[in-house]
């Protein structure tokens, strides 16, 4: 225990009565100070597993989830950490992530999955998570940062497991954004390499995932500068290492001696297969940008931006950027009643407002006004408005930096609000998602006469590259199964 006799005096004691206490590293065998004992850990995570199902949809595919939970618990039998009774989950979430939470909750993203071509590949990237799992890494955060200052551990002390897990579930968050760092992230590698070895697949199929996300990041970091955006990258040591970084390569080297004799093949068609008909992008229940429209069939609604400037689809809001980001309209969703007065919802909520008047947009009530005075960011003035579809109740708030911007585009704050419509015969079709479908390239075949047909997509091309693993200037080869969009 030689490790935690390092700890002063007055840090012993200001963690006295906390959950912690000194313990093995399950992967190292070596003592380790942690400072939240493995049953609170499984507890956590059981309680932050039901909030992420809360605020994410889980991809509707029984027979995908079941074929990602197949290949998943055959890497936690082989794990340093088998008992902890896995659970994996496909999220419907078109980013390109894949996260755990403590005590064996795993989630990887359809987005993720698209850009993978094989078993193999996805057993690298579920045995990564699973190495955060094993190695209690966010437990290991977590003490570190509370045992490095006597307050934050007292705090902990009198505030309980309660402020403990947040705090957990928080660095947790971040991890899933931005990694746990450096040494983290490369000894998840190395320990998914072991599982993946151990399991019976070829460990170099690591190298391969990175090379897929290296690619996928290089390409999406392109895009986002060109768009004026923050890219959406995968964390971790797959997002900031090469596949030819010499440790990486050591790491997965080294789990070459776990490898078994029963080997198992990479899955390709096997894995393709299952990731057929998935959608690419936003599915249905999310809502499609197609050419400066938001479109989204089962709400039966669509809304237009300006030329120029860009629709930003969130979970809880969509947001009209204009150019350079920084003035645009925030559209949010409430239930309604066909009998809801606009006028006096809105000022219910708002206050009253000047200049004031009823609207009719499309055959639908609605109200609007500016409120002055109630912005931080410059200007005094907000543009708000409430339009009643049905049971649906719009609401928008137009914000610009400053009183000149507001004024420049009040104008296109309107024309937003205005476009608010129910979907034509057209639209209803086109807010369909594009879907992965696979075809059987002949020779011939090149990826800019596959991508004719995906409709609109910028950079069809170049997207349907990605997918496929030959990005920047690779083409298909005769005879394999190819990524297509339609």
């Amino acid at each position: 225990m030689q490790a935690c006799r390092r700890l002063s005096a007055a840090m012993l004691i200001a963690l006295a009565g906390t959950l912690a206490a000194c313990a093995t590293n399950p992967v190292t065998g070596e003592p380790d100070f942690v400072l939240m004992s493995e049953v609170e850990e499984r507890r956590l995570g059981a309680r932050y597993h039901k909030q992420i199902l809360a605020e994410q949809r889980v991809y509707d595919d029984p027979e995908l989830q079941s074929y990602v939970d197949r290949i998943g618990q055959r890497l936690a039998r082989k794990s340093h950490r088998p008992e902890l009774g896995y659970q994996f989950t496909v999220l419907d979430d078109d980013s390109v992530n894949a996260f755990a939470l403590p005590g064996g909750y795993i989630y990887i993203t359809r987005g993720i999955m698209a850009y993978f071509d094989s078993e193999a590949e996805l057993a690298g990237v579920l045995g990564h998570e699973i190495g955060h799992v094993t190695a209690r890494h966010s437990v290991r955060q977590y003490s570190t940062a509370t045992a490095t200052g006597i307050l934050g551990s007292i705090l902990l002390a009198e505030a309980g497991a309660g402020r403990a897990g947040q705090q957990l579930f928080d660095i947790v968050h971040t991890a899933a954004i931005r990694g746990y760092g450096r040494e983290h992230e490369l000894e998840s590698d190395r320990l998914g390499a072991q599982y993946l070895a151990r399991a019976g697949y070829d460990s170099q199929q690591m190298l391969e995932v990175v090379r897929i996300l290296k690619d996928q990041e290089l390409y999406e970091i392109h895009r986002a500068r060109e768009e004026g955006r923050e890219p959406r990258v995968y964390h971790g040591v797959f997002s900031t290492h090469p596949d030819n970084d010499t440790r990486l390569q050591e790491v997965i080297r080294a789990a070459k001696k776990f490898e078994v004799a029963d080997a198992r093949p990479p899955g390709e068609e096997t894995y393709l297969r299952m990731i057929e008909g998935m959608p690419w992008g936003p599915s249905a229940d999310q809502g499609v940008i197609d050419d400066h429209e938001f479109l989204h069939g089962p709400l039966d609604v669509a809304l237009r931006a300006p030329r120029g400037w860009t629709i930003v689809n969130r979970p809880d809001r969509l947001i009209f950027e204009a150019p350079g980001g920084r003035a645009g309209v925030i559209a949010t969703l409430d239930k309604a009643a066909v009998t809801d007065d606009p006028r006096k919802r809105l000022t219910d909520e708002v206050g009253e407002l000047e200049q004031g008047r009823p609207l009719s947009v499309h055959g639908l009530d609605g109200y609007t006004g500016i409120a002055i005075g109630r912005t931080r960011a410059g200007a005094d003035r907000t543009r708000y408005a409430l339009i009643i579809k049905g049971e649906q109740a719009w609401y928008f708030r137009g914000l610009a930096p400053d009183n000149e911007t507001f004024e420049r585009l009040d104008d296109e704050f309107l024309d937003i609000i205005h476009s608010l419509h129910a979907l034509t015969p057209a639209e209803r079709e086109r807010a369909q998602p594009l879907r992965i479908e696979l075809i059987r390239a002949t020779a011939g075949d090149r990826y800019e006469s596959l991508a004719r047909d995906t409709p609109r997509l910028q950079d069809a091309a170049a997207r349907t590259r990605l997918l496929n693993g030959d990005w920047p200037d690779g083409e298909p080869r005769a005879g394999e199964l190819v990524k297509v969009l339609r």
